[in-house]
Parts: C-alpha cells; structure tokens; sequence
C-alpha cells in the first residue's frame, strides 16, 4: 500500500513549528520539523517523499533562497510559503519563482490542511510518474515483469535481447492483452538506445490526417515536433499499424529508406489483427511489411503459458490483497485446474480482473474463482481448452504454486513450510530444486 507523504515544517519559531505539525499529525500525516533552512537541505532532496512547509522570515537562509535552493534541486516539490501580514508581494513573487502556494499569517489550520492535501496528492503524482520512467527505461526491471518459466516465454525473453541489440525494425504481434507494449519498452530498455528518447503513438487513435501530420508533419501551431523529429536517434512505436492508411504507408516505407542501415532511428510496430483471423501481411504493403517482419516477435497467448498461469495469478492477487489490506485468495486444486484450462481471450488483462475480483470477493468471504471465469464467459465450460495435458502437468503446476504460496506467506522459512505442507526437508529441497524455487527470493 502507498506509504504517506511526510511534511518538512521549516520555521525559526519553535511554538509554531510544533503547532503545523501538531495540526498536521492529527490530520493524518506524517511530519518532521527544522529550525533552519540549512538543516532542512540536509534532510529534502531530490525525489523527498512529501511536501515543505516553510516560513518566508527566518535568519540566516530566509525562505525566499531557501525556495529557490529547492527549486534548484527539485523543480516539482511542492513547497508552501507561510508568510507575515503584508508580505503577500513577496509571497506573489515567491508564486513566481515556483511556491506551490502560500499561507499569510494568522491562518485558518483548516486551509493548511487543505492546501497539504492538494500539495500531497499532486506529489504522488509526481513521484509515481518519475518511478514509472524509471522502470520503463530499466531493461533489468522490465525483464522482470515478463514472469514465466515456460518454454514460450524463456523464448520470449531470448528474442528480446537478441533483437534488442540490433539495429533493425521489429514487428511485435500477438492477441490483445498479451503484453505487447511491454516488450516494445523492453525491447528500447536493452537495446543500444535504452538512454534516448521512446515515443509511442496508436494509430488506430487518429483519423487519417491528423495522424499523418502526427508522426510527419507539419504539426499544427504550437503543436511540438512531428514523431519522428522527436525520436530522432531512440525508438518510435507505432501501435495498431493495421491502421495507416495505404498512403500513410508508403510514406512510412519511404522514412524508413531515407534512413539507411543502421537505422538513425529504429521503427517498432505493433500488430493488433489475430483475432480478427488476419495477419499484418494481409493489411500491409508487402514491401513495408517484409521490412518489419525481417525482425519479428510473436507474443505467446496465456492459454500457451501452463503454469505461468498459476504463478501469474498469485503475484496479481498479492499484489491486490496489499492494496485492499485483506488476504489473498487461497487457490484450490480444482480451481488450480480451472485456471490452467480456461480459454483465457483476454490475456494477461482478463487475468488481472479475475485476480482483483478474486480478491475481493475473499474480502467478503463469498464466491469462488470458478464463478468468476464462468462469469466471464457463459460457455465457459465448453471453450475450457483441451488440448490433452497430462494429469502430471496439472499436479506439478499446483504443486508449484502451492509451495511458492507458502513459501511466500512465511517469508522463506523452511521449518515452516515442512510443518505447513508436511514435508521432510530432503523432499521440500528437491521440489524446490524441480521448480526452480529458491529461498532467498522470499526472505
């Protein structure tokens, strides 16, 4: 669950700096308190998880440098400026400089909170959208969300980083709901552009002017650069590339020509036609299309992915229990089996709803996993698929889960779990040792 956001209060005054936070602290956030603008720097910096408080007269550093300092370090921290009557001028100008908004004295405790709150919130924001940068350009982390040890998706992961480093288009295609996007930012994430620019458009979200002028120019006044100015030297993605039109098309193909090999930058399309029974070659020129498709990626449908299913399904129900503050479902073996045999159409996506509906279903203690997929779909029985798996592979599959679970739940301890699952120690090694477990990921 998000952690809260802390208040740097920064006043010379002890009284009413004890005063904000005690205020504040009954409004449910958490403080801290400086006397000086000097010891404050020490403790707010870049990406600080909060907001500042800060009186405008102090000795030493007043407010007004202290805010600039800040807004040197951090340009989007939130600061508020208290300040004394008839020194809102300063306070205007302190607006200017980059105050996220200021309080003039006496001020009613009531707008402090109010103005911490909308501080706090637009912080969040700020922060969260910074992390996701972060991990959008980190190829480690983005391999990570790519979970799954079946054949496919060790498959998967092989194509990327081999087509990561290299210089040509790809062409990613799959179902809906597979992932798609993901590997185009994994693929920039490991490649030799990872540190320049990603820019991803849908093509399907434009009529057929707009987007030309989109991705081409010339854009209108005061519309930035057309797409491919601005991902000159990283990664442009093109989304739903069924969607170019014919002319739109050859003036891809005419980019990418102009460009040469290597190209200055590298082009990746996304597909979105297998479940309409098409494939990109039926909507694209040929040319264009044997340009991309010489570097292909075909995302494995989940009803491919075994037990990546179940491993899949408990990361996203933990994930969502910690949100709700409730436990997560416990999986049985039939609901094991269901899971592994459902059609599974929506992919990854429909596997997150079933796990937060899973969830809270758990939270009021009715319903089942089984429902759920029945709900889903009404012929859900009869599309289950059947593709003639083995007993073995659904033992095997539950049993994984079942000991990760575990292992999950008592943090790594192994006497734990040999109590809980009633297993010898020699026989809980060498399940862990089949399924590739270890237990220094859950400690």
């Amino acid at each position: 669950m998000a952690s809260a956001m802390k208040i740097a209060i920064v006043d010379d005054e002890k009284d009413m700096r004890q005063s904000i936070s005690q205020w504040l602290a009954l409004s449910g956030f958490e403080t801290e308190t400086f006397a000086s603008a000097e010891d404050a720097l020490k403790s707010v910096g870049t990406d600080y998880p909060g907001v500042v408080v800060s009186d405008i007269k102090m000795p030493g550093m007043d407010g007004m440098q202290f805010l600039k300092k800040l807004m040197s370090v951090d340009s989007a921290l939130p600061v508020i400026m208290i300040t004394g009557h008839g020194d809102v001028p300063m306070a205007v100008e302190a607006m200017r400089i980059g105050a996220f908004n200021f309080l003039e004295k006496p001020f009613n405790p009531d707008k402090m909170t109010e103005l911490a709150k909308k501080a706090t919130v637009n912080r969040r924001l700020t922060l969260d959208s910074r992390a996701l940068r972060r991990e959008l350009s980190d190829g480690s982390t983005l391999m990570k969300k790519l979970i799954g040890t079946s054949p496919v998706m060790e498959r998967l992961r092989e194509d990327i980083l081999d087509l990561g480093q290299a210089d040509g288009h790809v062409l990613i295609d799959g179902e809906t709901g597979t992932g798609k996007t993901l590997v185009a930012h994994a693929l920039h994430a490991v490649g030799a552009k990872a540190g320049r620019k990603f820019v991803l458009v849908s093509c399907a979200a434009f009529d057929e002017e707009s987007l030309g002028k989109k991705i081409f120019g010339p854009v209108d006044q005061g519309g930035g650069l057309p797409l491919v100015e601005e991902a000159r030297g990283g990664t442009l993605v093109l989304e739903d590339i069924e969607a170019l039109s014919q002319a739109l098309q050859a003036k891809l193909l005419m980019w990418i020509n102009e460009q040469g090999v290597p190209a200055e930058t590298r082009l990746v399309a996304i597909s979105n036609l297998q479940e309409q029974g098409k494939t990109s070659e039926d909507v694209l020129r040929p040319d264009l299309f044997y340009r991309l498709a010489a570097m292909k990626i075909t995302i494995p449908p989940l009803r491919q992915r075994g037990e990546d299913i179940l491993v899949l399904f408990t990361r996203f129900s933990e994930q969502f229990a910690e949100e709700y503050g409730c436990d997560a479902p416990v999986v049985s073996a039939q609901e094991a089996a269901q899971l592994l045999q459902a059609p599974w159409p929506g992919n990854i996506r429909q596997l997150i709803n079933i796990a937060e509906r899973a969830v809270l279903q758990n939270r009021r203690g009715s319903g089942s996993i089984a429902s759920l997929l029945m709900a889903e779909d009404e012929d859900a029985e009869a599309s289950m698929t059947t593709e003639g798996k083995p007993l073995k592979e659904y033992v095997e599959a539950f049993e994984r889960m079942l000991i990760d679970n575990t292992m999950r739940r008592h943090k790594g301890s192994i006497a734990a779990v040999m109590e809980e699952l009633c297993l010898p120690r020699r026989t809980l090694n060498e399940k862990m040792a089949k399924y590739g477990l270890q237990r220094s990921d859950y400690l």
